[in-house]
């Protein structure tokens, strides 16, 4: 997998691992040994339904060790006024008319509907590093391109929450 991920979004995954195999899991247990006391299994939907959460649990927490496993721990650091990872950027793209905000997230939290967009997207890419009033040049490939003129710069606080995507 090799995902580049930060301490934060590791520490995310980790609670939610620990979430699932202290809570979700005896309650998944619960269920699976209260439909098989129902009797006949070959058509006890309870007893089915409670085997297939328990399997899409333990799929998403092995899913969730792996990525924190093989993942590339990356700095969130930037500086305040900078773009970086976990800030909001209000953006201005050459001929809109309206002002855009978009977050830079890391690829696991990457939802282009909620403009979370990543630092490797073309837009991502050209905004990192750069300060408020700077305008920036995006390179979508080797023939299109756009400018983009940044307007504000926002840090973001741990409230803030994205979840992460359930692959």
């Amino acid at each position: 997998m090799y995902d580049r991920l930060t301490q934060s979004d590791i520490d995310k995954m980790q609670a939610e691992i620990d979430h699932r195999k202290l809570v979700v899991r005896p309650q998944i247990l619960q269920e699976v040994k209260e439909a098989r006391a129902q009797g006949d299994l070959s058509e006890n939907f309870e007893y089915y339904a409670a085997r297939k959460a328990k399997g899409e649990n333990d799929s998403r927490i092995a899913y969730l060790e792996d990525m924190i496993k093989t993942a590339i721990v990356i700095s969130d650091e930037s500086g305040e006024d900078e773009v970086g990872l976990n800030k909001r950027v209000k953006v201005l793209i050459e001929g809109d008319k309206e002002a855009e905000e978009y977050k830079i997230v890391t690829s696991v939290r990457a939802d282009s509907l909620r403009n979370l967009i990543t630092e490797d997207s073309p837009l991502g890419r050209a905004l990192m590093g750069h300060k408020a009033g700077e305008t920036v040049h995006v390179t979508v490939n080797e023939t299109v391109g756009y400018d983009a003129k940044i307007l504000e710069v926002k840090n973001t606080g741990e409230e803030e929450e994205d979840t992460l995507k359930a692959f």
